[in-house]
């Protein structure tokens, strides 16, 4: 069955993902979690917050290909410290990135509206999908707001 991406997908996704306690939403297209390739589109609003992760342990890809507005990717090193900030955004010339296996990192929204379309390994298995750093606050952690705005600030101080 064909699957397209319209703009009227991308803005129905975002409305909801504004709407969401978490502030982001995916859409899959992959048909079951078992897909040896899960692909999606996920909508990101500027407040909310991913616990950096790797994918390891199945070693697994992610690829983000911006769609709409403005996601920064952090890349990490294995003591929390950022070592490249990446934004995809059409404006400045990177629509997308491939993260590799192993690869500390993070993805954070800097407009409302952001939609990718993400591509990972799969199959997506909740316990064993991520491995998330000690060295970040756990996603729903008081601290969350603040190691966010801490991250975006050293974004913007290193454009």
């Amino acid at each position: 069955m064909l699957k397209i991406i319209t703009n009227e997908l991308l803005t129905d996704l975002s409305q909801k993902a504004a709407l969401l306690p978490r502030n982001r939403l995916n859409f899959n297209f992959h048909e079951e979690l078992v897909d040896p390739i899960n692909r999606m589109l996920n909508a990101f609003e500027p407040s909310t917050y991913i616990q950096p992760h790797k994918h390891e342990d199945p070693d697994k890809r992610e690829v983000f290909i911006i769609l709409r507005g403005s996601l920064v990717v952090a890349i990490f090193d294995n003591s929390g410290n950022p070592q490249e900030f990446i934004l995809l955004n059409h404006l400045h010339g990177n629509h997308g990135i491939e993260i590799p296996a192993g690869t500390w990192h993070t993805v954070f929204s800097l407009e409302s509206g952001t939609v990718v379309y993400e591509i990972k390994d799969g199959p997506y298995i909740q316990i064993s999908d991520k491995n998330f750093a000690t060295w970040a606050p756990k996603e729903g952690h008081p601290d969350c707001a603040e190691y966010l705005l801490k991250l975006t600030e050293q974004y913007y101080e290193n454009i």
